[in-house]
């Protein structure tokens, strides 16, 4: 592949400035902008796309034969649940080969999940959100969006941590792409290449891709994710939303999510982080999922540590052993759950499969009615070595 001279220097962050205003190139003054040419670091990036677009439009006998695979090893070899990047059994939350997208309004703790991510990637802590995150070799940051931001945070996050093992496995580009990331698709996946990371954090999509809620331009850019999965590097984004969600309320569906249904669609799994700005308190909700529906949460951000925790979650087996004879519905399940005494349809089947997830792992026991109009009951599972459902 073409050698990308110069940009190995600007991804460790020796990039060139501007000698009037100091600011890394290209600057973006318009004395500057006018009459200036290319930056002299463009050229190497430029290079690596077109590496890749080389790849692209290679003779077609030589590329679709090595392309095509045979349909029953590629179905029938499948595994029943994705690998896991971060979560265990079904709960997966961002799994081996999709992309997934933090979404939510400035000041949530986006950011915050995200870097606690790529620490857990690069081996320096086991969980986030209490859930295991397999380690990477080397990751790279798109600190797109407020870069000076970005940076305090990160310094509360790996404050403890070895600089010489950060040197080592993280790489970090500072302001805008080269290029337009939906305008040249090969780009992610150069960067990517370049800097040596099997694990890329964009932030924030916007930033990368400019006239996101464009369909042209969402379709651009899901390409470029693809093309980086594709070349085996695990891709998380941030990103934002609407204003607010039907009827002025807390944003809770795909639809809420800001810009083109390309965005979402091209992910594997969609996070939905909702509260004010700098509210130490926000919910989460798993609104696009691998396998199984994880939360929703309440999770506490401790800003000055830059580590954040589950609040609370509905405990539905101690839910069913403090319904005694009762047991628990779906129904209550589901107003614990989601946090309305009048759940949704979807909210009660949503509950209705994580009380059978339990009776499967054999935490509870359904009891089915013979009338009609009264629900099926969840009971705890009775201790090993007794019989019947424990009431």
């Amino acid at each position: 592949m073409t050698e990308a001279l110069g940009l190995m220097a600007q991804l460790t962050g020796d990039r060139p400035r501007c000698e009037r205003h100091n600011q890394y190139m290209p600057c973006q003054h318009v004395e500057c902008q006018q009459g200036s040419g290319e930056p002299v670091w463009a050229a190497g990036v430029r290079a690596e796309s077109d590496a890749h677009a080389a790849i692209e439009s290679a003779p077609e006998q030589d590329v679709l034969p090595k392309a095509f695979k045979p349909g029953g090893s590629f179905f029938l070899q499948a595994l029943d649940a994705p690998p896991a990047i971060w979560g265990r059994d079904g709960d997966v939350l961002w799994a081996e080969g999709e992309a997934l997208v933090l979404a939510g309004p400035q000041g949530v703790g986006k950011t915050t999940i995200a870097t606690q991510l790529i620490r857990a990637r690069l081996g320096l802590q086991d969980t986030v959100l209490g859930l295991p995150v397999q380690p990477g070799k080397k990751c790279l940051i798109l600190a797109m969006d407020r870069p000076a931001q970005f940076r305090r945070a990160g310094r509360r996050i790996f404050g403890a941590d070895d600089e010489d093992y950060l040197n080592e496995h993280l790489v970090v580009w500072e302001g805008p792409p080269p290029y337009d990331l939906a305008k040249r698709t090969d780009i992610l996946a150069a960067m990517c290449d370049k800097a040596g990371a099997d694990t890329v954090l964009v932030d924030s999509i916007k930033d990368g891709a400019l006239g996101i809620s464009n369909d042209e331009v969402g379709a651009g850019y899901n390409r470029a994710r693809q093309k980086a999965l594709a070349e085996g590097v695990q891709v998380l984004e941030n990103h934002h939303v609407k204003k607010a969600g039907a009827n002025g309320g807390e944003p809770n569906t795909l639809a809420d999510v800001y810009g083109s249904v390309w965005i979402t669609a091209g992910a594997g799994s969609v996070i939905m982080l909702w509260g004010e700005a700098g509210d130490p308190v926000v919910t989460f909700r798993h609104l696009k999922q691998p396998m199984d529906e994880v939360g929703p949460l309440q999770l506490i951000h401790e800003h000055q540590s830059g580590t954040t925790t589950v609040r609370h979650s509905a405990d539905l087996v101690d839910m069913a052993r403090i319904g005694g004879v009762h047991g628990l519905t779906a129904a209550a399940a589901a107003e614990a759950m989601f946090e309305t005494k009048k759940p949704t349809p979807a909210q009660r089947e949503k509950a209705r499969r994580k009380l059978d997830k339990l009776a499967s792992q054999k935490l509870l026991v359904k009891v089915s009615s013979a009338a009609p109009n009264d629900p099926a009951r969840w009971y705890p599972a009775a201790p090993e070595g007794s019989h019947g459902p424990s009431r």
